[in-house]
């Protein structure tokens, strides 16, 4: 889906709602930070797999997956500011993702009839990546 967006929606040139986007992602982005530290200490890594019969993720597969993903999250953050359309797929992949956490906590929560790891964290996600989504349709129009 945000490649879908990323092809079909193009770019507005006004710096105000780019540099506004921008400092909603990045906002998005240290919730995030905090929302992958949640999910750290309390073992998303080892409950998550489990419910899909999977083993646990190692620590270190965890930690260097989360860190790429917010390193080209920046990265995009920093394009979405200077206008450059390659920076939305992963902007768009953000507020998608972040949308998904908001939802998917939750219910991860009443499976495990109780508290899940990064559950506390994600309705803040959640709301973020509505919010980052609204301000893209605001930067971007469809043009196929």
């Amino acid at each position: 889906m945000a490649l879908l967006l990323s092809i079909l929606r193009r770019p507005l040139g006004d710096l105000v709602v780019r540099k506004r986007t921008a400092r909603l992602f990045l906002i998005g982005l240290a919730a995030q930070c905090l929302h992958f530290t949640e999910e750290f200490v309390t073992r998303f890594q080892d409950r998550f797999p489990a419910l899909l019969g999977l083993p646990a993720w190692s620590e270190n597969f965890f930690v260097v997956f989360n860190l790429i993903c917010l390193s080209v999250w920046i990265l995009s953050a920093i394009g979405v500011q200077k206008g450059h359309r390659i920076a939305l797929f992963p902007a768009w992949l953000f507020a998608i993702a972040a949308i998904t956490n908001g939802i998917a906590h939750p219910v991860l929560a009443a499976v495990a009839h109780g508290y899940f790891p990064g559950l506390i964290s994600s309705p803040v996600i959640g709301l973020l990546g509505v919010l980052l989504w609204l301000r893209l349709l605001m930067l971007t129009r469809f043009s196929p």
